[in-house]
């Protein structure tokens, strides 16, 4: 169909159903009104292509496990209702992306080769997409691609990781029939991300936006992790998912990220292993003067609220299983003062008069203690933290936060019950 067929089919509701799912919402009139705007932007681009796709994929929260995937432990994530979508057409040996937000050079598919100077770019993630689908023996083409993102820059709800998810869910619709599963895709997406973008990632992210919902993931066999979809139904809970964007920047903060992992691994190499997913706490205490002697308190520190954390979403993935919502909310707290103490991922090292993500939680407990939950949310230092509201208390939460932060600081989400996924 053209690409205008799909707009009259969305003007009739024929996908109503679709978007209350994919938005997690009864009223989906500004869904509505966003993807009839994206439609008309594909047209002004391309024209009115046949053979038209709509696809998209969600951006993901970190519910627990806070700096476990670098070291094979446990996680638990969920894809939100924020997504980016795209309409898309095939067209003959050569990819050309469009956007609201950029426009990228166009990629040919007989040249799919690493190429430095595309380090951090969209356009190698794309390469890399295409070079790892023809690898594993899939079938690629090109395509034609217009998009729209509503999944926040910077927000720690991980807009590449959903843009990878799109793209391979593109080559999956597109020319292969849907039947690469949402595993595959993920680690598709990683690929690309670390060996053409340029940049070492876990699996988490990718994993969490291609396959839905809730979702925990075991890495300690990191090239078969573990994944698991629970069955929990978040939006019709009586809790809002907030995150509080403190504007806190990144920038400067590589390095700090980096010291994370480092120091749990020189821990772990004390014991002659990788990562701290191969020893246990009684391990670590039995001999932690031996561990003392090589490494410094806060790696120990650090080592301490992994082994304790990748344990804990255990816990959190049982209490959901049992809908028991007040020890879910408990061991999120639990989770956020881990980090706080031990991992001393809430505020900049050598930075202690600017505390936003310590600010955000002191203010969320003095709001929500023994009603919500609250923690730092995905790398820490800066950033965002996610805070469980009664939506009883919404407004007043919101209110409170953007007096500190400034208006649009707390956005509202909820937990969407698929990953990528094709429209029509």
């Amino acid at each position: 169909m053209k690409i205008s067929d799909i707009k009259k089919m969305l003007l009739k509701g024929d996908f109503d159903e679709k978007l209350q799912m994919l938005t997690c919402k009864e009223d989906i009139n500004g869904a509505k009104e966003r993807y009839i705007k994206l439609i008309d932007d594909a047209i002004n681009e391309f024209g009115d292509l046949d053979d038209a796709h709509l696809i998209c994929a969600p951006g993901r929260t970190e519910i627990g496990g806070n700096h476990t995937d670098h070291q094979h432990g446990r996680v638990l994530a969920g894809s939100v209702n924020m997504d980016i979508a795209a309409v898309v057409c095939k067209s003959k040996d050569s990819i050309d992306y469009k956007s609201e937000e950029f426009n990228l050079e166009t990629i040919y598919i007989n040249d799919l080769e690493i190429k430095p100077e595309e380090k951090f770019t969209s356009e190698a993630i794309i390469r890399g997409i295409a070079f790892r689908f023809k690898d594993l023996g899939y079938n690629i083409g090109g395509f034609k691609a217009y998009s729209h993102s509503e999944v926040l820059q910077g927000s720690g709800i991980s807009s590449s990781a959903a843009f990878e998810v799109l793209i391979g869910n593109i080559f999956n619709y597109l020319y292969n029939d849907g039947n690469v599963d949402r595993v595959t895709i993920a680690k598709i997406g990683q690929y690309a991300e670390n060996n053409y973008f340029m940049k070492p990632c876990g699996l988490l992210d990718q994993m969490a936006c291609s396959v839905g919902g809730f979702v925990t993931i075991d890495f300690k066999d990191n090239e078969n992790p573990l994944v698991e979809k629970i069955e929990f139904d978040f939006a019709h809970s009586d809790y809002a998912l907030c995150l509080v964007d403190t504007k806190g920047s990144h920038s400067d903060l590589s390095d700090e990220y980096g010291l994370m992992p480092y120091e749990m691994k020189q821990v772990a190499k004390v014991f002659n292993k990788e990562v701290l997913s191969e020893i246990t706490m009684n391990e670590l205490l039995s001999n932690i003067d031996k561990v003392k002697e090589v490494c410094s308190d806060r790696a120990i520190l650090r080592s301490i609220h992994f082994l304790n954390e990748t344990e804990r979403v255990v816990d959190q993935v049982k209490a959901l299983k049992d809908n028991d919502l007040e020890t879910f909310k408990k061991l999120i707290v639990e989770s956020g003062y881990s980090s706080y103490m031990y991992l001393q991922n809430v505020y900049k090292p050598n930075k202690e008069n600017t505390q936003e993500l310590a600010l955000a939680l002191a203010v969320s407990e003095q709001l929500l203690k023994n009603k919500g939950a609250y923690r730092v949310h995905g790398g820490g230092l800066a950033g965002t933290i996610q805070a469980f509201v009664p939506k009883d208390m919404l407004d007043t939460y919101i209110n409170q936060i953007e007096k500190i932060f400034g208006n649009d600081s707390c956005h509202v989400l909820t937990i969407r019950p698929i990953g990528g996924y094709q429209i029509i």
